[in-house]
């Protein structure tokens, strides 16, 4: 008998009757089983027991089954629970339209239509999962399965991971099935991220559309390195998927589309035609659900010529089969009273052994909860019908992780019964250091060091007496005790506001505009020169204009106007001093007076000839 074929008829976490195998992997058996509980049939996978000595695996196994339990998503199998029997198992819908892998395997080839449907919900899931921190590490056409309907669910979420975990290559030659889907990176033992699942679908859809998977060589390691650097064949056939699966299918996972964006191409192509529905493959015959009664044996039974089994009843939910009882035919009147007597006490002792297994409370074997947050572990005992005992600890852990648990990991324990949770409250609390404030920066971060703290974010705040880069106080969320290690916040000083250039300068009187500089704590700088347009005593301009800001204690630039300007004409040299007046007279200047004969010609005048000057300047003629 194969070993698959002697699980038929056990019972795993005391409600998985297993009835029949559905298919058989390298690193697990998928089983038809009845949930003897809620009364409805699902699919159980069952590793293998080659993996029944490794602990770590199993952890692993737990806490990946609990990732993809959390995925929801109308294209991911559900998964309903997970248990550990001698091997670990997960227990997930019942999907009977079967794997897209006994769809190919018997000569289908889908239609552009088809393919783009699958490809676009495959995308979706993958896009789900990816967003949530899950890859799937092995995207196949056996991990594609159909409902009833032909909607498609992808399965194994979370196992890839956990079994890559504990060994790449699986005994018995099963790293050539993973190898024929795997990607470059994973090809290569790179760190994987979601790109190498939308590498892993692109192969499985050229092999849907033509039936040949790129890529294949005779052996493991000639698969896994055909690919290294080298980009996705796509086969001209394939036409408008040609850009699609070049994209995703890219040897380098920095070039490669996300499962959102191949999704979002693969909508893109346009009409493909209607969607046939597809050929699904089944998952075969299934066994009658055991619902037989129980039957006991009677009189005529122990006068007739055959053997009679007591007693004939479906098997135990606790996975104990009764053991048969051959009854021989009776020899004698006294033999058979003797079992007439029987029956009634053996009909009592029946019912109280058949009631005592349907009517006592469901049991789940415990997970190993350390370092995992209470919430999610509080949910998931909550939602198996656990009462949860929550106490909290001061500890350098994360606060609400869970640092132990009681009963512990594997325990087999019943439903109402309690778990209790020991629970980080966060580090033990530590005084913040009073005298911060005042401090530089520098000296505030070694004080905060000293008081096992460190500095958190820095806000600054304008002051106008307290020196930029110096503690103003603490940030308003700082209590007088925080958690050690903490990142304590500081308000700090900016130093003074900035200044803003008041509007209307231009144009006043220099002396106001002085006096309105100097109260905003503003240096004051004046410069002059002539105007034509503006009078002599007032601005032309200030720099930094009006508007503008400018730091405390920062000059300003003011041009005063000198009033308007004239030059002192070279025509007035030669001219008698009357002349030369009359000329400086039209020109809006004045003489002051001679210097040398007043009867003698001009030769040059103070200020010079050819000097700017104000209008109403005074102008000494001299005539030697």
């Amino acid at each position: 008998m194969s070993p698959r074929s002697e699980r038929i008829g056990q019972v795993l976490g005391g409600r998985y009757r297993l009835l029949a195998p559905l298919g058989s992997g390298a690193s697990a058996t998928v089983y038809l089983a009845d949930d003897v509980v809620l009364r409805r049939r699902v699919a159980v996978k069952v590793l293998h027991e080659m993996w029944a000595g490794d602990p770590s695996l199993q952890k692993r196994f737990q806490a990946e089954a609990r990732s993809a339990a959390a995925l929801s998503n109308p294209h991911i199998v559900v998964v309903h629970d997970w248990g550990q029997a001698d091997v670990p198992f997960l227990v997930t819908e019942l999907l009977e339209g079967g794997s897209l892998r006994a769809m190919l395997d018997s000569g289908v080839r889908l239609s552009p239509a088809q393919i783009r449907q699958i490809g676009r919900d495959a995308a979706r899931a993958l896009d789900h999962a990816h967003r949530r921190g899950v890859v799937h590490r092995d995207i196949k056409p056996a991990n594609l399965l159909f409902d009833a309907d032909g909607v498609l669910r992808i399965a194994d979420f979370g196992v890839a991971r956990a079994l890559a975990d504990a060994a790449w290559t699986e005994p018995s030659g099963a790293v050539l099935g993973t190898a024929r889907y795997a990607s470059p990176e994973q090809a290569a033992g790179r760190q994987l991220d979601g790109k190498s699942d939308v590498y892993s679908l692109a192969l499985v859809l050229v092999e849907a559309a033509t039936g040949q998977l790129p890529f294949v060589a005779d052996t493991s390691v000639g698969t896994l390195m055909a690919r290294v650097d080298q980009p996705l064949p796509v086969p001209e056939q394939l036409g408008a998927f040609g850009a699609v699966l070049r994209a995703a299918g890219t040897a380098d996972p920095n070039d490669r589309i996300d499962a959102a964006t191949f999704a979002q191409m693969l909508d893109d192509l346009g009409d493909l035609g209607p969607v046939a529905p597809l050929p699904l493959a089944g998952i075969g015959q299934q066994p009658p659900t055991p619902s037989a009664p129980v039957e006991f044996v009677t009189a005529a039974d122990l006068h007739s010529d055959i053997t009679a089994v007591v007693p004939m009843m479906s098997p135990d939910p606790t996975g104990v089969q009764p053991m048969p009882r051959q009854v021989a035919r009776p020899e004698s009147r006294k033999r058979f009273r003797w079992w007439m007597a029987a029956i009634p006490a053996l009909v009592i002792v029946i019912a109280a052994i058949v009631g005592f297994f349907l009517l006592r409370p469901a049991s789940y074997v415990l997970g190993d909860y350390q370092n995992q947050s209470i919430e999610i572990v509080r949910a998931e005992l909550e939602a198996k019908g656990f009462k949860v005992a929550q106490t909290d600890e001061f500890n350098d852990a994360t606060a609400g992780t869970v640092l132990s648990q009681d009963p512990a990991a594997g325990t087999n324990l019943q439903e109402g019964k309690t778990v209790s949770l020991l629970v980080s409250k966060g580090p033990v609390p530590v005084p913040v250091p009073t005298n911060l404030v005042g401090m530089t920066v520098e000296q505030a971060t070694a004080a905060l060091t000293a008081a096992q703290l460190k500095l958190g974010t820095l806000t600054p705040k304008f002051d106008e007496s307290v020196p930029k880069d110096v503690v103003l106080s603490l940030a308003p969320d700082v209590a007088a005790q925080m958690p050690k290690g903490s990142a304590i916040g500081l308000i700090i000083s900016d130093g003074p506001a900035p200044r803003t250039i008041p509007e209307g300068l231009v144009g006043k009187p220099f002396t106001q505009v002085e006096t309105q500089l100097k109260d905003l704590g503003l240096v004051v700088r004046k410069t002059e020169d002539f105007s034509d347009t503006v009078p002599e005593g007032s601005v032309i301009s200030v720099t930094p204009a009006s508007g503008q800001t400018a730091e405390k204690g920062s000059t300003v630039t003011v041009l005063v106007s000198k009033g308007k300007k004239v030059v002192i004409p070279n025509t007035i040299v030669g001219k008698t001093v009357a002349q030369a007046e009359t000329i400086l007279r039209g020109l809006g200047l004045s003489v002051r007076g001679v210097t040398g004969s007043p009867s003698g010609t001009v030769t040059s005048s103070d200020p010079a000839v050819g000097s700017t000057v104000k209008v109403g300047t005074e102008v000494q003629l001299i005539t030697r």
